[in-house]
């Protein structure tokens, strides 16, 4: 195996990798996931198979996160508390302690911080772009027809 196809399968599998945690904790995860096919896409066509399908399910999330005022408030809310907890974690403050936690948190300062910071951050810009372009400009998301043609590819 040349080693670029070991860099590029250390990349793009630890870019799925953390976009498959992103699904659960806060972070662009389809975008991750996104961006990890494109860069395995470059030496495997399973995973280039696989770009338009997710690119199309997080269009389709993207436009559903902003169909009511009620969701865009709540996204909003949430992608600043997340930037506020990444504040907080930076801080490293002092917490009470209960159980094993305390009295600092844990991996506290601004290694863990910064990143949490950041994605807070990246939250809130997807947002405004997804309130530009599927709000203001009026674009449509992909069909449930299109995602299942594109799943069976």
């Amino acid at each position: 195996m040349s080693p670029r196809k070991i860099g590029v399968v250390v990349l793009g599998g630890a870019l799925v990798l953390v976009g498959v945690a992103g699904l659960v904790l806060p972070g662009p995860g389809l975008l991750l996931i996104l961006a990890g096919l494109l860069v395995l896409g470059t030496e495997f066509e399973w995973a280039a198979a696989k770009v338009d399908w997710v690119r199309d399910q997080a269009l389709r999330a993207a436009a559903e996160g902003v169909e009511t005022w009620a969701r865009i408030a709540l996204s909003t809310l949430s992608a600043l508390a997340v930037v506020a907890a990444g504040v907080v974690w930076s801080w490293d403050p002092t917490i009470p302690e209960f159980w094993i936690l305390g009295p600092r948190l844990p991996f506290a300062g601004y290694g863990t911080g910064a990143p949490i910071i950041v994605g807070g951050l990246i939250a809130l810009i997807l947002l405004g772009y997804s309130i530009w372009r599927f709000r203001y400009r009026g674009d449509s998301p992909p069909s449930e027809r299109r995602l299942a043609a594109r799943q069976g590819a």
